[in-house]
């Protein structure tokens, strides 16, 4: 038997998230066109013949303006240390900037060998992904460069394989069949906030977090927390339309996850500067 951990390391929105669902072949991390969509430290689980790979989906790197940055940076620095690789995601439509470079030297200062992957090659021809894979070649000493598409699956299996050997011999560090180290309600919530994210837009989402209040065996209540009057106006939209319809989306892959139906309760509520609430952070998980 072999199991270990692999940590995902890149700036945001390359697809980190979307990258871990396709590897694990299942939803374990919420997903948006929103940066800062992840803010914890997801672990989602892939097994194969003799192998548990545990795939550690990180916030992407970014500079701290408050405590909810900090905690999220200090997550991604913790998150890459005593791994059993690193897999450097890479977007390729577009040029490797500043941020990649950043990203890529951190990546390649621990022990750990590096495995990149770029991502989005949908997006590309042949011709245009070979000139990427030429720029991305520089970055440093890896073990393996995979082209992949999260959105359609291309290339994934081999990304898949090419992790799983890097694992040395070990126990399972979860139970056969586990998929994420999340536990029930903390994924509840994300899915929530997903569909928060996906109905909002500007500076509302990175406002907006979820508290979970109530799961039961028929109903589920949360609050989305948002920090000003005029966010909560927006969430809540005309005729409360918007929060309606974050909970119409969300439903049915809460109730997917739960194997049962459920009445969802969502109430928006104004926490100011809850970002740099240490003890809301705290409470929340993050």
């Amino acid at each position: 038997m072999r199991s270990g951990f692999v940590a995902l390391a890149g700036r945001p929105n390359v697809g980190k998230s979307t990258l871990v669902n396709a590897l694990c072949a299942g939803k374990i991390a919420i997903v948006s066109d929103k940066p800062q969509t992840t803010r914890h430290r997801v672990s989602g689980i892939a097994e194969g013949e003799g192998y548990q790979l545990v795939l550690v989906d990180l916030p992407g790197f970014q500079r701290p303006l408050d405590p909810l940055t900090e905690r999220m940076q200090r997550t991604v620095d913790r998150g890459l240390a005593d791994v059993d690789g690193v897999l450097l995601v890479l977007a390729a439509d577009e040029r490797p900037g500043p941020g990649d470079r950043f990203v890529a030297r951190r990546a390649f200062a621990g022990s750990a060998p590096v495995v990149i992957a770029l991502n989005k090659t949908d997006r590309l021809g042949p011709a245009e992904i070979a000139e990427q894979i030429e720029r991305v070649a520089g970055l440093g000493d890896f073990r393996a460069l995979h082209p992949v598409s999260a959105r359609t699956g291309d290339g994934v299996a081999a990304l898949r394989d090419e992790l799983a050997a890097l694992l040395p011999e070990g126990p399972r560090y979860f139970p056969e069949g586990a998929t994420t180290d999340q536990p029930l309600g903390f994924r509840v919530a994300e899915l929530v906030r997903e569909r928060a994210l996906e109905l909002t837009r500007e500076e509302v989402p990175h406002a907006i977090t979820v508290e979970l209040e109530e799961l039961g065996e028929r109903r589920v209540r949360a609050s989305v927390l948002v920090e000003t009057e005029a966010q909560k106006r927006i969430v809540v939209g005309h005729g409360g339309r918007t929060i309606r319809e974050i909970g119409i989306r969300a439903r049915p892959e809460i109730e997917c996850l739960l194997d049962r139906p459920v009445f969802l309760e969502l109430r928006v509520k104004v926490r100011p500067r809850w970002r740099r609430d240490r003890a809301l952070l705290e409470r929340l998980g993050l």
